[in-house]
């Protein structure tokens, strides 16, 4: 049965939202998934429009030069989150489904800091940062033992990681969602359960087959990583997957809209699997790809449509990016690579997600707070995701616990566009943890023993080699031209800096 258009569509519009005062705004922080640097009309994408995207860069800065601290996607949400880099945490790597939480409830989050200072706050969407306080051994069929409640959330309704690995269920707060006792779930990423087909056995139709790995259960038409059985009625259907998310934020919006509200909002595209609700499969010339970076814009539009009309726009400020870099073939046979034309996802930037080049880490970057940002103003200030925790800290004042954030640091004048300092570096950290670091100047990544392509995708340069790598931030983007033997004390200098903070694991 074809899923409703959701009801933001009739949603009565109030100017009774309360005055807050301008150092208690309302924060939305939006994360897409996989999104390209490139993949938005208002960065210079033709084949792709994003009006609602493009509007809200209208109506606040957008940033050229913005960098996630990781790429790929658990440890990215983890330093958001934590204000702490990902080397620093060896469990941070990209989590399995049945990860137990990443984040320890001792940890000091961003919701914390939120909740501390009279805010709601909730977790909507994509998670991927672990469930539970055992790997392996969640409780899916009753209460989970540790919830995003323990790091702050005040609620949450997640995926417990993304839509290409089991369990394909929503969790809301500490249980499965519409969770139906008469197929009780099972999770395994160790073997299979007998009653379950994997890819290899499936007799059925399959939505978008598999081009290496997503092997396992198929659930949905659509091979997944892991093993699961049961689920019954609480299984999602990937088509309604955007609408659920962009549902959930609604209803705590409105919800909470007298009051203020903190919302981590993490949508599930640009990720594979890429099948998108019916309103937009086939209509974008790139396929599927295209199709999902559409949802993802409307889903932008719907929730803005909501602050709109609640009152809110200016007692809101909207902070949208990705977690990552790009990336067209991940598993499944979508056609991304075959109707790309002359779309870039990565922009003019050398690499994609998963690499130490800069397209597996910089991504697009928007903060917009009605009439309190520049209207329409273009930022290439240096900025880092790991600054998030502490530069919102000092948007609502707010003081934060010895300890907390520790690699965060305060450059909110500079994110709501009053300011064009950059922050002195961004350091990121690729697949196989190598780590590189951008300044204004210069790009360096360290030495690395990994392969230079990926064995499951040898399209996909890693940016790994086993001598020091720099490169001249501006002028040499496709990082082509290696200057480290040139500039041995450039070299030393950012090198130091990426030793100290291993050095603190």
């Amino acid at each position: 049965m074809k899923q409703p258009l959701i009801s933001i569509l009739g949603l009565v519009a109030t100017t009774t939202a309360l005055a807050q005062s301008d150092n208690q705004p309302n924060v939305i922080l939006l994360v897409a998934d996989d999104l390209g640097y490139g993949d938005l009309s208002c960065y210079g994408a033709t084949r792709v429009s994003t009006p609602s995207v493009d509007k809200l860069a209208a109506n606040g800065v957008r940033f050229t030069n913005a960098h996630a601290c990781a790429a790929t996607s658990t440890p990215s949400r983890y330093s958001l989150l934590t204000g702490e880099y990902c080397i620093r945490n060896a469990n941070s790597d990209v989590a399995a489904g049945n990860a137990a939480m990443i984040i320890q409830p001792d940890q000091y989050t961003i919701a914390d800091l939120f909740k501390d200072n009279g805010y709601t706050t909730a977790a909507i969407g994509k998670w991927h940062l672990g469930i539970g306080s055992t790997t392996g051994q969640q409780n899916w069929n009753g209460k989970l033992d540790q919830s995003l409640a323990d790091i702050g959330f005040d609620y949450s309704y997640i995926m417990a990681a993304t839509a290409d690995r089991v369990p394909c269920v929503w969790i809301e707060n500490d249980s499965v969602a519409n969770y139906d006792p008469s197929a009780p779930i099972e999770v395994s990423y160790i073997q299979n359960f007998d009653t379950k087909p994997t890819l290899l056995n499936y007799k059925g139709e399959l939505l978008v087959a598999s081009s290496h790995g997503h092997d396992q259960s198929v659930i949905n038409g659509i091979g997944r990583i892991g093993y699961m059985r049961g689920g019954g009625n609480a299984i999602w259907k990937d088509e309604h997957l955007a609408d659920t998310i962009a549902q959930k934020a609604i209803d705590f919006i409105t919800k909470n809209h007298e009051n203020p509200f903190f919302l981590y909002l993490c949508t599930n595209d640009i990720h594979v699997p890429r099948w998108p609700n019916e309103r937009f499969r086939g209509k974008n010339e790139m396929g599927l790809r295209g199709d999902v970076i559409k949802q993802f814009d409307w889903t932008v539009g719907v929730v803005i449509d909501a602050l709109q009309k609640l009152g809110l726009e200016d007692n809101t400020i909207v902070i949208l990016t990705s977690d990552n870099g790009p990336v067209l073939d991940d598993g499944y046979q979508d056609y991304a690579e075959e109707l790309l034309g002359n779309h870039s996802p990565s922009g003019n930037r050398r690499g994609t997600k998963y690499s130490a080049y800069d397209g597996g880490s910089i991504v697009p970057f928007i903060v917009s707070w009605g009439k309190h940002t520049p209207q329409g103003k273009t930022s290439n200030a240096l900025v880092s995701q790991i600054d998030c925790f502490a530069s919102l800290a000092q948007l609502i004042e707010a003081p934060l616990p010895k300890n907390a954030a520790p690699d965060s640091r305060n450059f909110i004048k500079t994110w709501l566009g009053l300011s064009d300092k950059s922050a002195p570096y961004a350091i990121a950290m690729a697949q196989n943890r190598t780590l590189n670091i951008c300044t204004d100047k210069w790009k360096y990544i360290e030495p690395s023993d990994g392969p230079e392509r990926l064995s499951w995708n040898t399209k996909i340069e890693t940016g790994y080699k086993e001598v020091p790598q720099l490169f001249r931030q501006g002028k040499d983007l496709k990082e082509e031209h290696n200057l480290a033997k040139r500039y041995k004390n450039v070299v030393r200098k950012l090198q130091k800096i990426l030793d100290a903070v291993k050095a603190n694991n």
